[in-house]
């Protein structure tokens, strides 16, 4: 694992999601990775004092979404069945769930599908592995810097 996790281009301007001017606190994860799953959920709920919610497959958090009610969505990029965009497409498709901010994990370091992923709205794009002990403070600049934006 590398000693630092790198976001790879800033947080593109976003006019459909709506980030809360609230301090963050509930995110909906989505990874099919067990292991990716553990760390995720141990570096934002005990780093972080985040309120983090999982999902092994973007169809069981499409049917959660609106019990969880998350502030943020935090995609796999490459799932089996569903692909996080193809969740994200399927949640902002509806209208109570549609101005839900989403940021991508990703192992695919391409910049040129990072940037597409900006350019559809995403905040932020996070390359894989990441750091445990960064990514809550990395999840807070980037909702910090969308708020400002």
């Amino acid at each position: 694992m590398t000693s630092t996790n790198i976001l790879d281009f800033p947080i593109a301007p976003n006019q459909e999601a709506v980030v809360p001017s609230e301090p963050l606190k509930t995110i909906l994860h989505v990874d099919d990775d067990a292991d990716i799953r553990t760390i995720i959920k141990m570096a934002l709920e005990t780093v972080g004092s985040f309120d983090v919610h999982q999902f092994a497959s973007g169809q069981e958090a499409v049917d959660a979404v609106e019990s969880v009610q998350p502030q943020l969505l935090l995609l796999d990029v490459m799932m089996p069945d569903m692909s996080g965009e193809d969740v994200w497409r399927k949640l902002t498709a509806k209208p109570e769930t549609a101005s839900l901010p989403a940021v991508f994990l990703t192992a695919k370091a391409e910049d040129s599908f990072s940037q597409e992923l900006l350019q559809k709205g995403a905040l932020a794009v996070i390359t894989k592995p990441v750091d445990p002990m960064l990514l809550s403070s990395q999840i807070e600049d980037i909702w910090q810097q969308a708020k400002a934006t």
